[in-house]
């Protein structure tokens, strides 16, 4: 089976190709995609070949791991019906290009997919492009229900990750957060808390602060501004080695917490709260393209500080 996806051949070079899609099994799923997201972290680190090299990775690839879709074609043993609408979370399903294999370490970008069906989550067929941001909802809330973890009083940066969080965090009940954005663009959307410059504020006494923005320096900021036992957690991803000056930590008896990727039982939690409506996703998709404009899409999302989340339509 052959199909169009996004390859990654080498660092900034990029196209729309035809690739070759494996024999799908007993537990499969072949999902035909209708939008994929392109996600300003791990996929631009990709992009830029920065992404420190770990097993399973190498060029050519095929990015992405935020798509939703339906079900074209369920295996027997999957339980699932032709015509439900899944988020899959990537897929490694692609055949060699020649003799070139080509790796699909998040494998999302692509109109066809094969996926075992323990990967997918059913998904409301109304959600739109809005449903390829499950993955990024599952990755802010498996920040703050981890063992031990206080929710946040400040979050540093007003992306998709931060607005998840402060979202999160006023839907558990908790007291609204205080949000710090660099950038005056990105200071709107909130609801139900406050966007500021973090050059207006004075506190030093904040008990969890998550910062969303994946900056390597602010370490020592940061720890300045907990209170005694606070905790600092880092929810982005960090390329650059992390340091700080360890007598202000130590006299704060200052904590520090890494926050991993989602797990399956956050996808299902996720899922759950947005349908009971206590997430809402609305206004965090800022452009869309058609998928054969991936190069430019790329481009964009990575370069215009006013994109906030690029969507790829693949049904055009």
């Amino acid at each position: 089976m052959e199909t169009r996806a996004v390859l990654l051949s080498a660092p900034k070079t990029l196209a729309v190709t035809p690739v070759n899609l494996v024999a799908p099994g007993p537990r499969d799923l072949v999902v035909r995609v209708g939008y994929s997201g392109i996600s300003t972290g791990t996929e631009r680190l990709f992009w830029s070949g920065q992404m420190p090299p770990f097993p399973g990775m190498g060029y050519p690839l095929v990015p992405g791991y935020e798509s939703e879709g339906e079900v074209v074609e369920a295996g027997a043993d999957t339980g699932f019906r032709v015509g439900e609408r899944v988020f899959v979370p990537g897929a490694n399903c692609f055949g060699p290009l020649g003799n070139t294999p080509v790796f699909g370490l998040f494998g999302g970008a692509s109109e066809m997919l094969v996926t075992d069906v323990g990967r997918v989550t059913r998904i409301d067929a109304g959600m739109g492009p809005t449903g390829a941001l499950l993955a990024l909802a599952a990755t802010a809330r498996h920040a703050l229900a981890g063992f031990n973890t206080a929710l946040p009083d400040l979050i540093v940066g007003h992306g998709v990750l931060g607005r998840l969080l402060a979202r999160l965090t006023v839907a558990a009940g908790a007291p609204a957060p205080t949000v710090w954005e660099l950038n005056p663009a990105r200071r709107d959307g909130a609801t139900g808390y406050e966007v500021i410059d973090p050059a207006t504020d004075t506190r030093r006494d904040y008990k969890a602060i998550y910062d969303a923005s994946g900056a390597p320096d602010l370490l020592n900021t940061l720890i300045g501004r907990i209170a005694r036992g606070g905790e600092v957690v880092l929810a982005g991803f960090y390329t650059a080695p992390l340091s700080f000056a360890f007598p202000p930590a130590f006299m704060k008896e200052a904590r520090l917490r890494i926050a991993a990727e989602w797990t399956p039982d956050d996808l299902i939690a996720t899922r759950s709260l947005i349908d009971a409506g206590a997430l809402s996703l609305a206004g965090l998709i800022t452009h869309q393209r058609r998928a054969d404009q991936a190069p430019e899409a790329y481009d964009t999302a990575f370069s215009d500080p006013d994109c906030l989340k690029m969507i790829l339509d693949w049904k055009v």
